[in-house]
């Protein structure tokens, strides 16, 4: 069995930090989404992998590397432009021959691996197996319908009335069953090749198509508020460390980690919470379920439920929460004593203010 990992696509849910770089790089409890779903694969006993790129493929490229840190081999399959999941599986048939594989979104996270999804399709070996989960309004996703025996019975990709509650997760194993339908498929009307038509086709076509209903936690992490779920659910199970220096009038209180090369200074940090190496925390609170990435700056502030990433610094503000911060920003008071805000925001920002 092979791998194919999706992580060619823009991002646009997650600008204007994904202006910049590719979403499934941004991190949750300071490693990247990617990161998650490329050990998850290992995990399950797969050690092959081809990983669709499209135009941030440099930056993941040089993240992931030749694989060899997860145990893996890495092979870069380069897309032009995002076209469906059924087109990264198009463009993969070379890499993928005639193995099986497990094809897994980049940006979607998975809680307790896929140990057990696999095992189950290698036993039972359907054409293909998908990944479901009940979610309150299915018409953002692919939706499945089952019979009573738990067998998909039909696929609508984004439906206005959904015929069930049973989402796609972002996790699917095929045979090569799959590329003689991929081949025939027709773009839809997003002008896409849909993966859920492909699926579809198959059961047209008499062969078996399983379901498993995820009991665990899923997220696709495409957006802010997603993202800082998935960083909070990530943080609860973290177990405290200190590498770093924290000085005696600190206070680490909980589960906190503070990584090799960090100071926390005249702080109080209250857990779960990370500090990233070679990171200052001085004067500051910082506050449940944030992490704090790489060289960054909290300086005289406060900061709590929030994801700041790479050498970007916080100083003099009374409060962030909520927050997904981007590389190399510094976030200051303004200056002055006019009631009024000065903004420099990306493109599709979304901005809340509370007066």
């Amino acid at each position: 069995m092979k791998g194919l990992v999706l992580a060619g696509g823009s991002g646009t849910r997650l600008r204007p930090i994904t202006h910049t770089s590719a979403k499934q790089l941004v991190p949750v409890a300071n490693k990247p989404v990617l990161f998650y779903c490329l050990e998850a694969i290992a995990a399950a006993g797969v050690s092959e992998i081809g990983i669709i790129v499209g135009e941030t493929h440099a930056e993941i490229e040089a993240a992931v590397g030749d694989g060899s840190r997860f145990g893996v081999e890495v092979t870069y399959l380069h897309q032009h432009a995002p076209l469906g999941l059924a087109h990264a599986v198009l463009i993969a048939r070379d890499y993928l021959g005639d193995d099986d594989f497990v094809m897994y979104l980049g940006d979607n996270f998975l809680l307790g691996g896929i140990d057990d999804l696999v095992e189950r399709f290698t036993r039972d070996r359907p054409s293909a197996q998908i990944m479901l989960t009940r979610v309150s309004d299915p018409r953002q996703f692919g939706v499945a319908v089952l019979d009573a025996s738990g067998r998909v019975t039909g696929l609508e990709e984004k439906p206005r009335e959904p015929k069930s509650d049973l989402a796609l997760v972002g996790v699917y194993l095929f045979t090569p069953d799959i590329h003689e339908v991929v081949a025939d498929l027709k773009p839809s009307a997003r002008g896409e090749l849909e993966i859920s038509d492909a699926i579809q086709r198959l059961i047209d076509d008499g062969r078996r198509v399983e379901s498993l209903v995820v009991s665990g936690y899923w997220k696709d992490t495409g957006n802010v508020t997603d993202m800082l779920e998935v960083n909070r659910l990530v943080l609860e199970s973290l177990e405290g460390r200190t590498d770093g220096r924290v000085d005696e009038d600190s206070e680490l209180i909980g589960r906190v980690v503070v990584e090799d090369g960090a100071v926390v200074e005249r702080s109080r940090v209250l857990g779960p919470a990370i500090i990233g190496a070679g990171s200052l925390v001085s004067g500051s609170y910082v506050g449940p379920f944030t992490s704090i990435s790489r060289d960054c700056a909290i300086v005289d502030s406060e900061i709590e439920y929030s994801i700041v990433l790479p050498r970007s610094s916080i100083t003099g503000v009374s409060r962030v929460e909520g927050s997904l911060i981007g590389h190399d920003v510094q976030v200051t008071p303004a200056a002055g004593a006019p009631r009024a805000h000065r903004l420099v925001l990306g493109d599709h920002s979304r901005v809340r203010m509370s007066s």
